[in-house]
């Protein structure tokens, strides 16, 4: 008898044990990873080179310019959709609008002052009509303003991710996106250097030069070690869409390997979530911008 109620009760007590472990294996230690994902930060860099120059790259079908301005209407849609799908009491969202180098009308500086919005717990609907309305008229002042003044400084866009992006891109608790508008090139006269044969710089001329303009491209670029130096490290926390990939006739190949610079400028700075879109018509590139700041 005494060894049966000895089993009894050895069997009870492991059986208490047992049950005890099983919060733990339901409720396992809680990350910040969801609420990032509610929390946008939605970054817009602009290349304001003469890409946008409706008499040296015009399309008959619909202007560069005038593509970029869509494109950014769509993110604006986007981040709007966001906005109002959460409840006020949670937003801690912003979105914003940068040029690197910054274009001389000193007009800029305001605009980008108006197009620089953050929303919170005391956003109302007449803070979010008001977005929507600047960010449908002020991208298009800001293209007509470089048109006008004709002064073209380039594309630095390799400088803006060696010294800026982490400080103006990168929110902690946010999902990071950063868009920029670009036709693919890079080029400034202050940030044109080497190392070995890897550049800060790609334009049609280099890759002429390269000889880059036959199927067997990537492998002449892994051999050569041809790529963009790298320019910063660790940018895990930063998806980007570059939107407006436009290369130049006569080769091919050249867009093909204006993206493979850039996909392999990401890999090298750990960024994981890219997507890289050719200057198609906007009606078509709007659901992929839609689709990357929603998420789904």
């Amino acid at each position: 008898m005494k060894k049966i109620l000895y089993i009894i009760c050895t069997s009870f007590f492991f059986l208490q044990c047992g049950k005890s472990k099983e919060p733990a294996l339901k409720n396992p230690v809680s990350t910040n990873s969801s609420s990032n994902s509610k929390n946008l930060n939605v970054s817009i860099l602009i290349d304001l080179s003469d890409r946008i120059d409706p008499e040296k790259n015009a399309n008959p079908t619909m202007e560069y310019f005038q593509r970029d301005t869509e494109y950014i209407k769509a993110i604006d849609k986007g981040f709007l959709d966001h906005i109002k799908s959460k409840k006020v009491i949670q937003l801690d969202d912003q979105m914003q609008v940068f040029f690197n180098p910054e274009p001389s009308d000193p007009q800029m500086n305001d605009f980008t002052k108006q197009l620089k919005v953050s929303f919170d717990k005391n956003t109302t609907k007449e803070n979010i009509a008001l977005v929507d309305k600047n960010y449908s008229e002020l991208p298009l002042k800001i293209y007509q303003s470089a048109i006008e003044d004709k002064k073209y400084v380039g594309s630095d866009i390799w400088e803006f991710f060696k010294n800026k992006v982490k400080d103006y891109c990168i929110k902690d608790n946010h999902r990071n996106i950063l868009f920029i508008l670009t036709d693919g090139y890079i080029y400034h006269k202050d940030s044109k250097f080497s190392e070995g044969r890897k550049t800060s710089y790609l334009t049609p001329e280099l890759i002429k030069s390269l000889k880059l303009n036959s199927s067997d491209f990537k492998s002449k670029m892994e051999e050569n070690g041809l790529g963009f130096i790298k320019a910063n490290n660790d940018l895990e926390n930063l998806e980007v869409i570059v939107l407006g990939i436009n290369p130049t006739k006569g080769n091919p190949f050249e867009g093909d390997v204006i993206k493979e610079y850039w996909e392999n400028w990401f890999k090298e700075m750990k960024i994981k979530n890219y997507q890289i879109k050719s200057a198609d018509l906007p009606s078509n590139l709007e659901p992929i911008i839609l689709k990357a700041i929603s998420g789904k």
